[in-house]
């Protein structure tokens, strides 16, 4: 049974990854900050609650001794925005950016990091989770558009220097979560789809495994 780890699997699309590979019979490891949150979603989503914090080096070290000596997948989806209502990059508190690049680039490359050699053992997959604003220029988005910047090509520069491992930054797209929500404080955001629909995107990569690389989960999408 293949094994992954899935970070910000509390809700939104990591709670919907989670519970889409535990209906294809992986077992899952998935953690939250919030251990009620997470324990609620693991009972009804079927995988197995590790809270913590992902910038905690003894949650990250507690992660990889759960996931053993073999791991198939790493999900990096844990993440934060910063501040709400996002402000210009000029103005962003400098202790509030340093938060969100503790949190979207440093503490992704540290678990990657512990759990490369369960990864590399499986032969398996890293996905971190990207954006649109790691590539576009949005007022307002600087603070997390360029940890996510950061993380992309953290991801490039990992694919290349671990071959048997496939390495992939996503950008899944807008989806109705409560991170997009609070980019949009007041905003109604129920036109954005639900972070289920993504799912596909991520399972085909699963299943055809392309060479490393950063994908748009709009490209991905399953066709009829």
């Amino acid at each position: 049974m293949p094994v992954a780890v899935v970070t910000g699997a509390s809700a939104g699309l990591g709670r919907a990854l989670a519970a889409a590979l535990v209906r294809r019979e992986w077992t899952v490891l998935g953690t939250g900050r919030d251990p009620g949150t997470l324990r609620a979603a693991a009972a009804e989503a079927g995988f197995t609650p590790v809270p913590g914090d992902v910038t905690d080096p003894g949650h990250r070290a507690r992660l990889a001794e759960a996931a053993g000596p073999r791991l198939d997948l790493l999900v990096n989806n844990a993440s934060t925005l910063g501040v709400s209502p996002l402000p210009p990059l000029a103005e962003y508190p400098p202790d509030e950016l340093e938060t969100v690049f503790r949190t979207n680039v440093f503490a992704p490359l540290a678990l990657a990091r512990l759990l490369l050699p369960a990864l590399t053992a499986a032969k398996g997959v890293l996905v971190n989770i990207s954006s649109d604003a790691a590539v576009e220029a949005y007022e307002g988005w600087g603070g997390y558009g360029s940890a996510k910047a950061a993380l992309d090509h953290l991801s490039a520069v990992l694919g290349v220097e671990n071959p048997e491992i496939a390495v992939y930054a996503v950008d899944p797209g807008d989806l109705r979560t409560a991170m997009h929500q609070a980019a949009f404080p007041g905003e109604d955001i129920s036109d954005r789809p639900l972070p289920e629909t993504a799912v596909p995107a991520f399972l085909r990569l699963l299943e055809e495994r392309p060479p490393s690389g950063r994908f748009k989960a709009a490209d991905l999408q399953v066709r009829s």
